[in-house]
């Protein structure tokens, strides 16, 4: 199994999936863990049976076995929670790191949707496009390291909160996290075993064309960290054929900046409208 953070309630005893709604899996960024979808979640669990699992190396999620660890393993580990859930083909959601892993198991015919939110692995390797963010995904872990001994302290104030995941390029209007949540969040990047470069550093997302599966690439156009201009070009040039929209006014995590928006972008691909609120 894919990490303890794993919606358990939606496996029936012997592992097949108990509901009749369609399973959908959500997969984290990176540094993260499953519940980086907690606010996500309630918008979609009246539709789907919601299973969000915790990656190789990250909080909750199974140890690295070998180093270094790939993308390729953490791949592998994403698809065995796939076959021990019985989830043959289910819709697949993925945010950075997990979009990359979302597309990849699609190419191994894993998926019925997929919709991968600024997804990780479009980029050249070794050039400054992939060397750029596996710095600032660096940068990121070791700021939360020094400041997460005083967290739970200067996260009480929803200013420090806005500020300081702005800084970590991570969420803007972060101050809609609760002190918990961002304390949470926090401590899900100190635990993360596994480096940015190691996991990244050697792959990157080939061209798939024809798709496997109807696979939408939403880009935030606040994302500072894998920006539109550069990233969501080359993902349009190596699938041609995905469907490419743009998440208005959201940074790099949106599921924190608008998760009601973030969902409706979900259901929208899976074939669900959801009603207005």
């Amino acid at each position: 199994m894919v990490g303890d953070r794993v919606n358990r309630s939606n496996v029936a005893v012997d592992g097949r999936v108990a509901s009749e709604k369609p399973p959908l899996v959500l997969l984290h960024p990176f540094l993260l863990s499953g519940n980086a979808w907690h606010g996500v979640i309630p918008y979609l669990s009246g539709h789907h049976h919601v299973f969000a699992p915790t990656l190789l190396g990250h909080r909750g999620g199974p140890p690295v076995q070998r180093r270094p660890a790939t993308i390729t393993d953490v791949i592998d580990m994403a698809e065995c929670f796939l076959d021990e859930g019985r989830l043959a083909r289910p819709h697949l959601v993925g945010n950075p790191t997990g979009g990359y892993v979302a597309i990849e198991l699609a190419r191994r015919g894993r998926a019925t949707t997929v919709c991968a939110l600024s997804s990780a692995g479009f980029w050249s390797v070794g050039e400054v496009s992939e060397t750029r963010a596996a710095k600032r995904v660096r940068r990121i872990a070791a700021m939360s390291r020094i400041s997460r001994p005083v967290a739970p302290v200067v996260f009480r104030s929803a200013l420090v909160r806005r500020l300081s995941f702005r800084r970590l390029d991570v969420a803007r209007p972060a101050d809609r996290l609760s002190a918990a949540r961002a304390v949470e969040s926090l401590g899900d990047i100190v635990a993360c075993t596994v480096d940015a470069k190691e996991v990244h550093g050697a792959d990157q997302i080939a061209p798939l064309d024809p798709l496997p599966c109807p696979i939408t690439l939403a880009w935030s156009e606040k994302d500072s960290l894998f920006p539109v201009a550069t990233y969501g070009k080359v993902a349009r040039e190596r699938l041609p054929k995905a469907t490419f929209k743009i998440l208005r006014d959201v940074g790099h995590e949106p599921t924190v900046d608008d998760p009601e928006l973030v969902a409706r972008t979900i259901l929208e691909v899976t074939g669900v409208r959801m009603s207005q609120r």
